[in-house]
């Protein structure tokens, strides 16, 4: 006998890597240069060269050492400097025991939820959302919640998360800069969300946790990222590499549970607990000793600014509407339909991939993402007119 409902998920498509994979056997059929894809957030920026130097100077040391377990929560060195990067950037008296090293944020995300919940318990997420919420949520046997984002700002709609929480709300998931729409929550934002949650605390006599998804952090363009741990003390954060050091392959990140809240020690406790039980323990060694050497390294955003002004000119010049990205590096576009799917699939026609949102838990949008080459967006752009007139003709 199987688990039916893991096989539904190994048997259910996901919007996002079907398109990438469609995308592989066009590029080999027809040639990459002729394919426009604008489906997976892959960074094309390379990981700076600190990550190769330190990734060489390692390999020098005791391979035996090197390449030896961890403690389950990660290297204590690395957590040290984790927690140290933490209090020098933000002004929050973070201590190594409340950070857990993960294999990316995905992970944070899985072992955070199941930390918090209970079965039967209710998570609320902004839609649109990143779809493995979603997985993650129904996988610890909570229920989904979704609270619609303010259109066209897609600021948190505050009203309209009180009005969603109840008796069996444990969390909610933010994520800022937003992935698919690539807003930042602003701090007037954030803080009446955290007004919210404190009242609603104190009205059902039970803990509302907020988990912060920050795989984007460092990928902004001029707009200030609250540190949500300021705002709302019973915050945990999940952050990643991925996209700030250009290692999404190597899955490396953390979990902060932040010091503020004054349950702090029981709830890593209870953290490193669903690390264990998920099997998520001792993220890789190598890889969390080089994303501690890189912990200040910038990240290369000019780019992916560069890319934003580039397309989101060529499609504002060709009549498309679409939503001004803060952070991140999608643009998230008005389908010229309704029905996003049908709009993504016609698309394809014209060797565009363009993900739909309905996925993401909203109709009528396609998300593209534009950390891609350059020649890839100069080139999509008589693509992208002849999509526009195959709707007007």
């Amino acid at each position: 006998m199987i688990n039916e409902s893991m096989y539904a998920l190994g048997a259910a498509p996901s919007a996002i890597r079907e398109l990438f994979a469609y995308g592989l056997a066009r590029k080999a059929e027809i040639g990459a240069e002729n394919v426009f894809d604008f489906s997976i957030g892959n960074p094309s920026v390379p990981a700076p060269a600190i990550v190769r130097e330190t990734i060489l100077e390692l390999i020098e040391e005791d391979p035996v050492t090197l390449h030896g377990y961890s403690p389950a929560a990660g290297d204590p060195r690395v957590r040290q400097a984790v927690a140290d990067s933490i209090r020098e950037r933000f002004g929050v008296p973070a201590q190594a025991s409340q950070v857990y090293m993960t294999a990316g944020a995905a992970a944070g995300l899985a072992i955070s939820i199941s930390a918090i919940t209970v079965p039967g318990d209710e998570v609320i997420v902004i839609s649109p959302y990143f779809p493995e919420y979603r997985t993650w949520i129904e996988a610890a046997g909570c229920c989904i919640v979704e609270v619609p984002a303010q259109v066209p700002s897609f600021q948190i709609d505050v009203d309209a998360v009180a009005a969603a929480i109840g008796p069996k709300t444990s969390a909610v998931i933010v994520n800022s800069p937003n992935n698919p729409v690539g807003a930042v929550y602003t701090r007037e934002n954030l803080e009446a969300l955290a007004a919210v949650l404190t009242a609603k605390e104190a009205e059902l006599g039970r803990e509302l946790y907020l988990i912060s998804d920050e795989p984007y952090r460092e990928i902004t363009y001029g707009k200030e990222v609250p540190y949500i741990p300021t705002i709302y003390p019973r915050t945990i954060v999940c952050y990643s590499y991925s996209k700030s050091l250009s290692l999404p392959g190597e899955r490396i990140g953390y979990i902060y549970v932040s010091d503020l809240m004054e349950n702090a020690a029981r709830v890593s406790t209870t953290v490193a607990g669903a690390g264990r039980a998920l099997g998520y323990v001792c993220a890789p060694v190598l890889l969390q000793r080089v994303v501690q050497k890189c912990l200040y390294e910038p990240s290369d955003v000019a780019a992916y600014a560069a890319n934003r002004e580039l397309l989101a000119g060529g499609l504002a010049e060709l009549g498309y509407e679409f939503v001004e990205p803060d952070g991140a590096f999608y643009l998230w576009v008005k389908a010229l339909e309704e029905d996003a799917q049908a709009f993504s699939d016609r698309a394809k026609q014209f060797e565009l991939l363009l993900v739909p949102s309905n996925s993401f838990g909203v109709g009528g949008w396609v998300r593209l993402s534009y950390c891609i080459a350059r020649e890839t967006i100069e080139k999509s752009m008589p693509a992208f007119k002849a999509l526009k007139e195959s709707y007007e003709a």
